[in-house]
């Protein structure tokens, strides 16, 4: 079964290991330790702490499941449409829309903001097995 070490579940969780620890010290994520002390979360484990989390974060109805909250980076307007930035953990997310939306919503850079995305094509890559 596939284990991920604090720092792995930090990263795919977008949150610090400090933040995976007081999880697991708090009872909320299971984790086992290895043989050298340190601790470990199975992959199953920790898919269920994701989707639970992500549960409890939806806001509103809404069919769009793929919400990303980051803080605006860059706006370009001209007369009619613009482009927002929103750097999101370490994605970039580039949204173009109406000038009059973005004056509407006052978006900005240093404003936080999150993007809804909704697709028909998604492209999924399985990263490189560990050794």
């Amino acid at each position: 079964m596939l284990r991920f070490r604090i720092s792995e579940a930090a990263e795919l969780l977008s949150v610090s290991p400090d933040t995976v620890r007081r999880w697991i010290d708090a009872g909320r994520l299971p984790a086992e330790r290895d043989e050298h002390g340190h601790r470990l979360i199975e992959g199953t484990e920790l898919a269920a702490f994701a989707r639970a989390q992500h549960e409890q974060a939806e806001t509103g109805e809404t069919s769009a499941r793929n919400r990303l909250r980051g803080i605006v980076t860059a706006v370009v307007k001209d007369a009619v449409m613009a482009q927002v930035d929103i750097q999101a953990g370490p994605f970039r997310i580039v949204s173009l829309m109406s000038r009059e939306a973005v004056d509407e919503l006052d978006l900005r850079v240093g404003s936080v903001a999150t993007a809804v995305i909704k697709s028909t094509t998604v492209v999924v890559e399985k990263a490189p097995t560990r050794r």
